[in-house]
């Protein structure tokens, strides 16, 4: 299993357990996760092998996972569960990620340094065997997908559009639920600011 969707020990031992669970039901695991603080919060964000996950489906989600849990057992402690989508500039963790986004921005980090540097950013090419190619100033390179410690999409209107189509596709967004927004320029109707008290 790659780190980039289970990092730790523990996230990889709970990712054996609930990648079943979620497969079951139609999903895929895109990361897990088991954060520490006063209470252990165990983040899992998952999505449709086609994109387009809604609040309905954490939910179902949420719920399966949390009765194999019960029974599993797996955590000492006591922990919240939250289960959510990848959002728009997702992290990328599998290498079928970098073929699926192709063609938009994204940024990469890697574990150890690559001819001088661990941080890069520029237009995803796709994969080639297991490099994961991007375009930067310099020209293509090709990152071993293992080197990779981070990875997400770079939030731009490109992907924004990208993400409000493959919703409306999915039958996800109805745009008849929706107002028409009104582009009037200033035509003197514009109320005036009220004065606030301090």
């Amino acid at each position: 299993m790659s780190d980039l969707i289970a990092k730790t020990a523990i996230d990889r031992r709970l990712a054996e357990i609930i990648i079943p669970v979620i497969e079951g039901l139609g999903f895929e695991l895109v990361r897990i996760r088991l954060m520490g603080g006063r209470t252990n919060t165990l983040q899992i964000m998952a999505d449709r092998p086609d994109g387009g996950i809604v609040v309905d489906d954490c939910a179902k989600i949420s719920t399966a996972v949390s009765a194999v849990l019960d029974v599993e057992d797996p955590l000492q402690d006591a922990y919240v569960l939250e289960v959510s989508s990848p959002g728009i500039d997702r992290p990328l963790t599998r290498l079928k990620d970098f073929d699926m986004w192709e063609g938009y921005e994204a940024r990469l980090e890697t574990s150890e340094m690559i001819e001088g540097r661990r941080r890069f950013k520029g237009i995803l090419a796709g994969t080639e065997g297991t490099e994961v190619l991007l375009e930067i100033d310099e020209g293509t390179i090709g990152l071993e997908f293992e080197w990779l410690s981070e990875a997400k999409l770079v939030l731009t209107e490109d992907l924004i559009a990208e993400m409000l189509r493959q919703k409306k596709a999915a039958g996800i967004i109805d745009e008849t639920e929706f107002d028409e927004i009104e582009t009037d320029e200033d035509d003197g109707d514009t109320p005036e600011p009220k004065p606030t008290e301090h």
